[in-house]
């Protein structure tokens, strides 16, 4: 009898050391959803009206996870995709768990460490972005300079500030803790080319500061592509943005560049914006971008607005309408960002959007 008790206590604390260990972890699937209709004034001369997803925000989805190890320690995890909802495919020209692939270490006193596919800090810098409060895709930097010949771009200049989110492979990444509101962090993506440690890698660092309302970020980020065939390829980006909370305005400002090493070609976006809570259900956001190309990109340039109009159905899911205008120099074609495709420079300096949209997030 006394065996059997035993075992039996044995058993129920095995089952209770379960029980807690799997309610100090979690494991989360997550998305993020957009659909609508997009009206374009001019592709190549002509109007279209299309049915267009992912561009208020990526429809991606992704499981994430963590597991307390006691002590401060936890193992994070997370495995993230984008897909196109209007073929239900994945992205094109991308695999599974191609936006982002990683584990690591999490502890509140010595940071984060984490290793796979994941973004560089550019992608950090969003949080300072107008883009993000007013035409979102449309509003990115990008879209007019192609002959920046960006390596692996759909077209040469699509997102050349990185912003929306463009990993490094094989990559090791730490953030640390916050210091009297400032933290740091670092990234190296190893190019694994045999015979060269410096070829198809990538850096990357960010330095950031908030306090109460306020917040300012700066971040540098190198990718090195090996030319096949033909000479390797460096890409510079860096930028500077802030942030301001004032009761029902939210105000943003950012600076982006990049530079092609290889053939010296460079630009520069400056953009501010402002996004006003009318009611906990409405909000208006607003929006101005300069960019400016260096002389190897025959000194083009554009100005664009964009405004957004967003109302709220739940916690989770939005409508909204959104607008965004853009003019290039006298010579050039205007090609807003989120356009893409050979069809989408306009015939002329001038190119307009309009698009309404459901958004919805799990």
């Amino acid at each position: 009898m006394k065996k059997k008790w035993t075992w039996a206590a044995c058993a129920a604390a095995l089952a209770l050391v379960s029980t807690q260990a799997s309610a100090q972890s979690s494991v989360t699937i997550y998305g993020l959803l957009d659909v609508g209709l997009t009206y374009i004034s001019n592709m190549s001369g002509h109007s279209s009206l299309q049915f267009k997803d992912g561009q208020n925000s990526p429809n991606l989805w992704g499981i994430t996870g963590t597991e307390d190890l006691g002590g401060g320690w936890k193992t994070i995890f997370l495995l993230r995709d984008q897909i196109v909802i209007g073929t239900g495919s994945i992205l094109n020209g991308q695999s599974l768990w191609s936006k982002s692939a990683y584990v690591g270490m999490k502890n509140e006193r010595y940071g984060v460490m984490t290793a796979g596919e994941q973004y560089d800090f550019m992608r950090d810098m969003v949080k300072d972005s107008p883009a993000e409060i007013s035409g979102h895709l449309y509003s990115y930097p990008g879209g007019i300079f192609t002959k920046l010949a960006i390596p692996g771009n759909p077209s040469g200049s699509f997102d050349w500030s990185r912003l929306t989110g463009t990993p490094i492979s094989n990559s090791v990444r730490y953030e640390s803790p916050s210091f009297a509101g400032f933290h740091v962090g670092a990234m190296y993506g190893f190019g694994n080319v045999a015979g060269s440690i410096g070829a198809g890698n990538g850096s990357s660092f960010l330095v950031s500061y908030e306090h109460g309302t306020f917040g300012a970020d700066a971040a540098y980020t190198t990718t090195k592509h090996v030319g096949t065939p033909g000479p390797d390829v460096t890409i510079r980006n860096g930028a500077v943005g802030s942030r301001y909370t004032w009761g029902p305005v939210f105000m943003t400002a950012l600076i982006t560049t990049v530079r092609n090493v290889a053939n010296g070609t460079a630009a520069a976006s400056y953009s501010a914006g402002a996004m006003y809570h009318v009611t906990p259900l409405w909000s208006l956001g607003f929006s101005y971008m300069y960019q400016k190309g260096n002389e190897a990109l025959s000194n083009q340039h554009a100005n664009e607005i964009a405004g957004i109009v967003d109302y709220a159905l739940s916690k989770r899911t939005s409508v909204y309408a959104l607008g965004a205008w853009q003019r290039t120099n006298d010579g050039f074609r205007a090609n807003i960002d989120g356009l893409l495709g050979a069809t989408a420079p306009a015939s002329g300096p001038n190119q307009e959007v309009f698009r309404v949209g459901l958004h919805t997030r799990f």
